[in-house]
């Protein structure tokens, strides 16, 4: 599977319903972690209208390094527990920010963004990195995308050779 195909519904839920089998078919024969996330970032940017940003922060040691992502330029280096991607990771929870400029240490690195999600790749309960969506609106992110983007979390997991 090379193409991604989602209706323009504006109804989150179905879009979330057309593009999660999608997923699960463009990583189930594909074994290599980084190419996994590479087309799954492109996929989620092109089907979720809202997100100015996506991408995955990897766990290298003590600190998330970014991995393949579709925006501009991003951080290079996260302290787990820095920001929104640090302290999902610390905590291996999702984290919904209606307006990044209201979170503690919130770490800027597109100052055009103003909300965010973070969600935990977790392989048997070992952390692996996170997902992070950003917005250019306040309040884009929601219990939907939270359940789905943890269901893509545990595709892509499912699909790794890492963890």
């Amino acid at each position: 599977m090379e193409q991604i195909k989602v209706s323009s519904a504006e109804d989150r839920a179905e879009i979330y319903r057309e593009l999660l089998p999608q997923l699960e078919s463009l990583v189930s024969d594909e074994t290599d972690f980084i190419a996994n996330i590479a087309n799954v970032s492109a996929a989620l940017k092109q089907a979720l209208h809202y997100v100015s940003w996506v991408g995955f922060y990897l766990l290298k040691g003590d600190e998330l390094v970014v991995g393949p992502f579709q925006g501009k330029v991003a951080c290079t280096r996260i302290k787990i527990g820095s920001g929104v991607c640090g302290t999902s990771a610390e905590q291996k929870k999702t984290l919904i920010v209606p307006n990044v400029y209201e979170f503690p240490g919130h770490v800027f690195c597109d100052p055009d963004s103003k909300s965010e999600i973070v969600v935990p790749l977790l392989k048997n309960g070992t952390l692996l990195g996170v997902i992070d969506l950003d917005s250019l609106e306040y309040n884009s992110f929601d219990e939907v995308d939270a359940e789905n983007l943890e269901r893509v979390a545990g595709i892509v997991a499912r699909a790794s050779d890492g963890g």
